[in-house]
């Protein structure tokens, strides 16, 4: 999995990916990829990874008993409607199971039809998706994006999602200011 996962990023023509892709392979683990309880939306993230023909899906859905699917890292007070909305899994950053002080790669499961609001943060941002579809703001830029696609936040640049018919698995990257404490959801009239 974790090659796959390193593979996207080699294909990304930042410095910043090049280095995640290295990292992925090569930073210490702090905590093995045991066999892990299953999260409540288990069924739902396999279901979703098994509609893609990703390569990166089939080995996220292989391992996916050993994926650290939680709540969301960024909030110690994370509200009920995203635990009810979404899973995420950070595989490498300064808590994940890969040490990385100053990047952070993780997965984030959407369920169907769920919208997440707009949001940003300090850190610059690559999402890749791996399986379903969404509609994604990433600042004026509003469209579907579904398998394959990629898409890059810059610092604070504004962002949301809804999740399609099957939900959607994509994969993070952060760079830059890593810090959670700057993220924030802002006004936003379609989350309301």
């Amino acid at each position: 999995m974790l090659e796959e996962l390193a593979e996207i990023y080699r294909a990304e023509e930042r410095a910043e990916a090049q280095r995640t892709a290295r990292e992925l392979l090569s930073a210490p683990v702090l905590q093995p990829f045991h066999r892990r309880p299953a999260h409540p939306h288990d069924a739902l993230i396999r279901h979703t990874l098994g509609t893609s023909a990703h390569p990166a899906a089939a080995a996220i859905l292989a391992a996916n008993d050993h994926v650290p699917w939680g709540g969301n890292p960024v909030s110690d007070e994370t509200p009920a409607w995203i635990k009810e909305m979404c899973a995420v899994a950070e595989i490498m950053g300064p808590d994940g199971p890969i040490h990385a002080p100053d990047l952070r790669l993780g997965l984030l499961f959407v369920r169907a039809g769920r919208y997440y609001p707009l949001h940003n943060h300090d850190a610059d941002e690559t999402y890749v998706m791996l399986a379903g579809e969404a509609l994604w703001t990433a600042g004026d830029d509003i469209r579907i994006r579904s398998a394959g696609d990629m898409i890059h936040h810059l610092s604070l640049m504004p962002h949301a999602f809804r999740a399609g018919p099957e939900g959607f698995v994509a994969l993070y990257r952060w760079s830059g200011d890593i810090n959670t404490a700057s993220y924030a959801f802002l006004d936003d009239p379609e989350g309301s």
